[in-house]
């Protein structure tokens, strides 16, 4: 097998962490590089966060030894970069999502299980190198178009490497593949913006919109809230399935009654379910686990096509980057849609289409041909399957 070669731009952050340990179980995947950020947490405990992870595994696999064939990119051998990536936004208030994720970016599992150490250096490579620099030497000692860019976080990280390298990116990045934005959904952090983009719209800008086209569109795949929320981890089917005594943080994980990697998600996963479930649904929502299936599914070929089950839809939008209400919010220029006038349970009867020339601005194509925005995927169903049998074996 052909293993694609990932750079992991995140900021664990609960579903990121999930995500990682998806990857670590996927053989299709080669780990070069984790750059972790500002954004669900502080930078410093992302940094640690993605520690615990790998000192969960390496806890997990001193106990059943027979279980590393499950982790293929988990091997002291083959140990990925850790590097440093933006404390902050390129502009603008700095905002983190801690009011799902904790303080420490994992439900507060630093306060409620202190045994949860970040002590698995050992596996990685630490650098002093900023993430931009780990990045460019990485793509420069491989293989034009072969490397996979996964954005899990703020974008601030790729548009400091883009503001900079945009001509070697452009000529050897194979694909880059974004968690990020809403089009016909509402937001996850505000009413009308997902966190990511929320946390730094500048860049977002910066990327996808001005005129000085930065990323090669033509190998750039996103994916909004409107394809990612659908696919969910519910909770009873991880009691279920993987650890019979989980509960809430109310009732927290004890580390004899289970395996020790069992024991590292469950310790943050039962302060996800407790702010879930103030939301009414017992389950996790999979942003960044999808992220990291589409890298494993759709590696980078010249033709840029997608595997089987999968499709995106090019579309236009700007974004707002200061508004007090409305910080990262895609704005789609609907005026020349008629079907956005068609009436519905909440429209007036009397509702009809505006003359658009009594509007200040004509509607105008913002960036080219728009962003492939990922619409299809095989299915939550086959998502969560996979999941479950890659990172726990069930």
């Amino acid at each position: 097998m052909q293993r694609t070669p990932v750079i992991i731009s995140t900021d664990p952050g609960v579903d990121d962490i999930v995500a990682i340990l998806f990857a670590l179980a996927s053989p299709e995947l080669e780990i070069l590089a984790y750059i972790p950020s500002f954004g669900n947490t502080d930078s410093e405990s992302a940094y640690s966060n993605i520690l615990k992870a790998y000192a969960a595994i390496a806890r997990h696999l001193e106990q059943f030894p027979g279980d590393a064939t499950r982790f293929p990119n988990f091997s002291p051998s083959v140990r990925p970069i850790l590097a440093r990536g933006s404390d902050g936004p390129l502009q603008g208030d700095l905002h983190s999502a801690q009011y799902f994720h904790g303080r420490d970016g994992l439900g507060g599992i630093t306060e409620r299980h202190p045994e949860l150490t970040p002590d698995g250096l050992e596996y990685v490579t630490l650098t002093l190198k900023s993430g931009m620099e780990v990045v460019v030497d990485l793509i420069q000692s491989r293989p034009s178009r072969t490397i996979t860019y996964i954005a899990l976080g703020p974008l601030t990280d790729l548009a400091n490497l883009m503001e900079v390298n945009a001509g070697l990116i452009r000529e050897k990045i194979g694909r880059i593949v974004c968690m990020g934005g809403n089009l016909d959904v509402p937001g996850n952090t505000t009413p009308v913006a997902e966190f990511n983009f929320f946390a730094d719209p500048f860049a977002v800008k910066k990327l996808l919109i001005e005129d000085e086209m930065l990323l090669p569109l033509d190998r750039f795949i996103m994916l909004p809230l409107d394809i990612t929320t659908s696919h969910e981890l519910p909770f009873p089917t991880y009691k279920e399935r993987v650890d019979p005594h989980f509960e809430t943080s109310a009732r927290p994980s004890i580390p004899s009654a289970k395996s020790p990697l069992v024991h590292f998600t469950s310790s943050f996963l039962e302060q996800a379910r407790v702010v879930m479930l103030q939301f009414g649904k017992d389950a996790m929502e999979l942003h960044d686990i999808v992220a990291v299936w589409c890298a494993i599914s759709n590696p980078p070929v010249l033709d840029n096509s997608l595997a089987v089950g999968w499709r995106t839809h090019n579309r236009v939008f700007d974004v707002e980057r200061t508004g007090e209400l409305t910080r990262g919010c895609l704005v789609v220029d609907r005026r020349a849609d008629e079907g956005a006038y068609a009436l519905g349970a909440d429209r007036s009867t009397s509702s009809v289409m505006p003359a658009l020339v009594e509007t200040e601005d004509a509607p105008r194509d913002l960036k080219g041909n728009g962003v492939a925005c990922c619409t299809r995927t095989p299915g939550p169903s086959v998502l969560l399957e996979m999941l479950l049998s890659r990172v726990w074996g069930v």
